[in-house]
């Protein structure tokens, strides 16, 4: 796992806008909050029958994940990372299953997960870099 971001799940994003200025822990976020908003759509395309364009939905949030386990690295705190990984590849199995069995809980069980993630990752964003008088 190195930290490579992967460019299709950035691509998935795009729609959220603000990945050109975005630092390293930003762009997670960014990833985060597409993998969200794809919850919320293929819940509901769920809901309504939309059997291809659930598939769809569904196949991009799992490819944003993958984004998000290939941005893992494990020099920081191998622990933690390895408990993510699992995490992360936990959330994409289950994704598959609530495809093919047009379950509604498991969409919600993945979204709870993914915010529980993405709240702690929010609060230990880095300080922001001063910058010294006169630049």
């Amino acid at each position: 796992m190195g930290f490579g971001y992967g460019a299709n799940a950035y691509q998935q994003v795009r729609s959220r806008g603000g990945t050109e200025s975005a630092d390293p822990h930003g762009l997670i976020t960014l990833l985060m909050d597409g993998a969200l908003e794809r919850l919320v759509k293929a819940r509901a395309h769920m809901l309504r029958g939309e059997v291809a364009a659930k598939g769809e939905t569904i196949s991009r949030c799992i490819e944003i994940i993958g984004g998000l386990r290939d941005s893992l690295d494990p020099k920081v705190e191998p622990t933690m990372v390895e408990r993510l990984d699992s995490l992360y590849e936990y959330m994409s199995r289950r994704l598959l299953q609530a495809n093919l069995r047009d379950d509604t809980t498991i969409i919600d069980e993945v979204s709870k997960l993914l915010h529980q993630v993405r709240d702690s990752w929010v609060q230990i964003a880095p300080a922001p870099a001063v910058r010294a008088v006169g630049t």
